[in-house]
């Protein structure tokens, strides 16, 4: 019997999936910070150590955790799986704080609040497999909307397109996408309203 091929939309939504995952999607505001309020000197100075401490071990521990068979996919889409990519993100992110307030005397606010979003996905996950796609990119959309309104707002509707991509792929149910999107609400409005604060 043939094997049933995928259809376009399911093509489509892995295209989508794929490419707005959350490290993609945080590399991508970084990218456009830096290049809208640093020079170049400052943003690999800035995002330097991002990178090697945050998106590439966690990148390396994707693939080889999903090489050595202990994770079914990229996307850790098992419940049971997440705990430790959750604990080792936590652990990458709380060792960069760290590093940036001893190096530079002050704590990293964007990804404080990223560390925030992670415990609060970590405790959901005991009782609901929230969708970790939808909850970073509507984080990110709050983070685009903090330097630009209009970014923010695209961002969004990359996120609820995101949101929807999960669902079709079943990677998630319809409550686990608004879990997550529920989580990131709560944070980003979090976010945003720190960020006036200390602009003040």
């Amino acid at each position: 019997m043939e094997e049933k091929q995928p259809s376009a939309l399911h093509k489509i939504s892995k295209i989508i999936s794929d490419f707005f995952n959350p490290l993609v999607s945080l590399f991508i505001f970084f990218v456009y910070m830096s290049v809208r309020n640093y020079s170049l000197h400052d943003s690999v100075v800035y995002f330097l150590p991002i990178l090697l401490m945050v998106i590439i071990p966690v990148v390396i521990w994707l693939v080889w955790n999903v090489k050595t068979g202990r994770y079914t996919n990229m996307d850790v889409s098992n419940r049971i799986q997440r705990k430790t990519l959750y604990v080792f993100i936590a652990v990458c992110v709380i060792a960069y704080i760290a590093y940036n307030y001893f190096k530079n005397g002050y704590i990293d606010f964007i990804m404080l609040f990223v560390l925030i979003l992670l415990f609060a996905m970590q405790i959901s996950n005991f009782f609901i497999k929230s969708s970790m796609h939808t909850s970073f990119n509507i984080f990110v959309a709050a983070l685009f909307f903090a330097l630009n309104p209009m970014m923010g707002l695209i961002w969004l509707g990359i996120a609820s397109l995101v949101g929807i991509t999960r669902v079709i792929l079943k990677r998630h149910t319809v409550k686990e996408v608004l879990m997550g999107a529920g989580i990131a609400f709560m944070v980003s409005f979090l976010y945003l309203y720190c960020n006036i604060q200390f602009q003040h």
